[in-house]
Order: C-alpha cells, then sequence, then structure tokens
C-alpha cells in the first residue's frame, strides 16, 4: 500500500487500486485468500465447461470471451477488477453496489486497471440487479456480503445460467455454527445447527439446503463443487442446474440431526428415500426415529437438529482441476497459493460422509488419553470402515463408522492404557460401563499411512493470525473515517 497523490494504492493479485483518505470501506488483507481461489475456482470451471460447450473461436482460433459475471455486492471493485485482468475469456463483470461512492470507486478503478470495457459500474439493489438478469442470464454470480448472503439466494437463482455457478459467502458463523441463536439460524436459513463437534461443517450444510430449497421451487438442482469452511466464514462454490427430475432427489439429501446433548453422539435421519432401480428412481417416506428418547451410549437427552444438506458437498473433478491450476499460479501474485494448495489437498482426500469426530473430545469424555490419530485411524480401518482428516478442523476425523465403533475404539485406548474412570454421574461412566459390541485392533494399518503422511506434511492449512485481532472486523461506519488497516475493498 502506498500513495499516488490524493489517493492511496493497494495492490493484489494483478489490479491496482486507488481510495481516497476519506472513502468508507475498509480493507481486510486477509479475504486475499477468498479473492485468490475465487479467481482459481472460475477458472476450473471454465476449463470445464468449455469441455461441454462448444465455444466460437477467432481467426487466429483462440477461444473469444464469453463468460459474463455478476458481482452483486462489490464494494470498491476490487475483486471485479481481478476477475477482468486474471481470468481468460471474461466479457463482462457487472460490478454492482448500493452505495454511489462505491460505484464511483468501482468506475476509478475499473479505469485505472484498464478494464473499463469489462467491468460495468451499475448502482443498485443486489436482488434488483439479478432479477434484472432472469431473461439474459449469466455465467457466474457472486456473492461475499458482509453478514448473511440468506436474503440474495433467491435473485442468485434467477440470474445464473443453467450449469453456470454461483459462489457463496456468509461470514455470520456465530449464527451457522454457534450455539447461541438458533431462532436467527432458523429464520435466515430455514434450519438450526449441529451442537457437536462438527458446527462448521454443519454450517456449509445449512447454507447448502438453504440454496437446495430455493432452487427446488424453481425446477433447479445444485451440485456443490466446493464447500470451504475458512477462518470465520463458510465459501461455497455451487453448479446450478435445471433439472426438475434430480430436484426430487433433494428429498434423500435432506436431513435433520440428532445429536446427544452429553457425548455428543450424532444421528442422521433423512426426510425422505429415494431407491434407485434400473435407472429410475422410486421416492417413498424415510423410515424412522433412527434414535430413542435418550442417548443410547449415555442416556442424556438429544437436541433435534436441521434439516440440512447431507449430501456431497464436494466434486472430485473439479477439486482436482483447481489442483492442477494451482500449480500454475506466480506466488508472487497469489501468496495465498500454499494454503489454497494444502487446503484443496485435504478437501480432495475427504470422504463423503456428513460430519467429522474428534478423537480428543470423545476421549476427555471418558476420562482417556487421546490415542495417536494413526492408531485411531487404523483401528477404523481394521474394523472395515473409512477414514480421513477434514480441511474444517484440526485433529478432527471424517468416517464412515458407526458411534458404537468409535466409543469401543475409546474405551479400548482406556483399557490399554489404564485410565478412563470419568465421574460416576458423568456421561462418560455409563458409556465405560456398557460392554463393547466391536472388537478393536489398534495395529497399524496400511491405509491408515497416508492420512498419517498427509497429517505430518508441510502443507499449509491452519495458518496463524498474520496480525492482531484480525478477523470480519467491524461493519463500515459512515460516519467515521477509515484507518490505512481498515479498508474492504
Amino acid at each position: 500500500m502506498d500513495n499516488d497523490g490524493s489517493y492511496r494504492k493497494v495492490t493484489e493479485g494483478r489490479a491496482t487500486l486507488l481510495y481516497p483518505e476519506t472513502e468508507e470501506v475498509f480493507y481486510n488483507p486477509i479475504q486475499q485468500f477468498n479473492r485468490d481461489i475465487s479467481v482459481l475456482g472460475i477458472k476450473a470451471w471454465t476449463s470445464i465447461y468449455r469441455q461441454t460447450k462448444k465455444r466460437k473461436r477467432d481467426e487466429t482460433g483462440n477461444d473469444e470471451p464469453f463468460i459474463n459475471i455478476i458481482e452483486g455486492l462489490a464494494a470498491s471493485g476490487l475483486r471485479s477488477c481481478r476477475y477482468a485482468k486474471e481470468i481468460p475469456l471474461i466479457k463482462k463483470v457487472v460490478a454492482n453496489d448500493l452505495s454511489p461512492s462505491a460505484v464511483e470507486a468501482i468506475k476509478r478503478n475499473a479505469k485505472y486497471n484498464e478494464v473499463q470495457d469489462i467491468v460495468e459500474a451499475h448502482q443498485g439493489d443486489a436482488n434488483a440487479v439479478m432479477w434484472l438478469h432472469k431473461q439474459t442470464p449469466v455465467h457466474v454470480v457472486d456473492l461475499d456480503p458482509y453478514g448473511t448472503a440468506a436474503p440474495f439466494i433467491d435473485a442468485a437463482l434467477q440470474a445464473v445460467t443453467n450449469n453456470g455457478i454461483m459462489l457463496v459467502t456468509c461470514t455470520d458463523l456465530a449464527v451457522l455454527a454457534g450455539n447461541s441463536y438458533p431462532e436467527k439460524c432458523f429464520s435466515l436459513y430455514g434450519g438450526t445447527t449441529v451442537r457437536n463437534d462438527a458446527t462448521h461443517e454443519s454450517a456449509l450444510r445449512l447454507l447448502l439446503n438453504l440454496v437446495a430449497t430455493t432452487a427446488a421451487r424453481y425446477g433447479k438442482t445444485i451440485e456443490p463443487l466446493l464447500s470451504l469452511s475458512i477462518d470465520y466464514y463458510v465459501r461455497c462454490f455451487i453448479q446450478v442446474k435445471k433439472s426438475p427430475v434430480a430436484v426430487k432427489q433433494n428429498i434423500g439429501k435432506s436431513s435433520t440431526v440428532y445429536t446427544c446433548t452429553g457425548c455428543k453422539t450424532t444421528h442422521i435421519q433423512p426426510l425422505g428415500s429415494v431407491k434407485e432401480q434400473n435407472g429410475n428412481f422410486k421416492f417413498g417416506y424415510a423410515k424412522g426415529p433412527v434414535v430413542g428418547t435418550t442417548c443410547e451410549f449415555c442416556e442424556s437427552p438429544l437436541h433435534i437438529a436441521g434439516p440440512l444438506w447431507t449430501g456431497p458437498l464436494h466434486s472430485k473433478e473439479y477439486v482436482s482441476k483447481m489442483l492442477e491450476l494451482v500449480e500454475l499460479l506466480d506466488q508472487n501474485i497469489y501468496p495465498t497459493a500454499p494454503r489454497i494448495k494444502g487446503m484443496l489437498t485435504l478437501v480432495n482426500q475427504e470422504i463423503e460422509t456428513p460430519f467429522y469426530v474428534s478423537p480428543s473430545n470423545m476421549s476427555s469424555i471418558v476420562r482417556a488419553p487421546v490415542p495417536p490419530l494413526q492408531k485411531f485411524v487404523s483401528a477404523i480401518y481394521n474394523g472395515g470402515y473409512k477414514a480421513s482428516l477434514t480441511h474444517a478442523k484440526a485433529g478432527c476425523i471424517k468416517t464412515d463408522a458407526p458411534y458404537s465403533f468409535l466409543w469401543d475404539t475409546v474405551k479400548a485406548w482406556a483399557k490399554e492404557t489404564g485410565t478412563g474412570k470419568p465421574n460416576p454421574d458423568a456421561p462418560g461412566a455409563k458409556i465405560m460401563s456398557q460392554p463393547p459390541q466391536h472388537e478393536i485392533s489398534f495395529e497399524i494399518n496400511a491405509s491408515a499411512e497416508h492420512i498419517e503422511t498427509l497429517r505430518k506434511s508441510k502443507l499449509v492449512r491452519f495458518p496463524m493470525n498474520p496480525r492482531p485481532e484480525w478477523g470480519p472486523m467491524s461493519k463500515p461506519n459512515n460516519k467515521k473515517k477509515a484507518s490505512s488497516n481498515e479498508i474492504e475493498l
């Protein structure tokens, strides 16, 4: 950041922005990861999309620009200018903002970056702008608001073309992943969050369920391409398709969740059943309940959460394409590339099962030491189940093993280490008193070695805070002059 006459300059990616001292927006450098991975994500989608569509070529044999983008809440236009300069085949970016001063900043910065022929500054309500594009839909709709994106989802689905993508950010994790505002979570997202270790994955699934149910009203279905829990926000890359038949399958991808208040054991109850036979689908009511009135392991009461999306969170093809492209990034321009690679590598090995568990927290409930991760995962594979790490939280495991097996694993380790003596009235005491249902082996399993190798790798996944008190910051105050480190672009 430096001065240029009466303006300061911020350079990020291939774009440089000018803003005056009195501009009422703030720049949060931690969000560069969001913008960098968004550039990469649109590039990956473009590459895959081109393979399924015949694009026009000019006289030199190159594809002509065709991608149209709407950034509904563009602020000073940093993201829009970066898209125009860094993504090939961009034809137009509609950079919209409600603030007149923001629109002037977009015009100024588009001209400074020589992308004024691509970046179209527009002043208006984001929902109104997106609804206006219902008859002329765009390939990419990007929503990155301050707080929740819930009020913009319906309009965004009108503006995105068939097989186009929506990029959606929500920063209100106190609502999406917290335990204090169930009524607000329900009013915004149509569901409540789970109260277990996997709250950040629950946040992703609540957002995806909102998008899926909203899209279904218009005969559209969604395919999550990449769903990320990042620092203090979630970011989802969602492909939208027109398919009234596929919409019906949502009944098997939306579920309520029962979570024990004592030991955090979790059970999933789909809202409907979907059976495929010879390419045909049969839909029906799901059988339930999946639990009794109290937890089968510790006899504590249960909390109900959801409904939320329990279908896939990611597309292997899409994530693999992003991993291919991240190797081509210049780290002088994209300093977050190592973390992007690390996070995508973790995502690519995640197994498709809802939620993750914390061996540390499970062990603490029975007052036992935590099993070494390699032994914990080996026990899962030795039992005939699968496991993986998760990008959302360090030290946690995604697995298709039932909780009866996981609790037996924790109890077996407690027995092996001569521990596991919780207070008599604690949930852990009831768990320890139950006879085992499974045979547990901690012999190192070859299938677990890749997880141990990945865990010990030098991939950047969960970096330290770049500076004190970083985060979403306070919402811009129009009456307060922004300081040099409080400028959201």
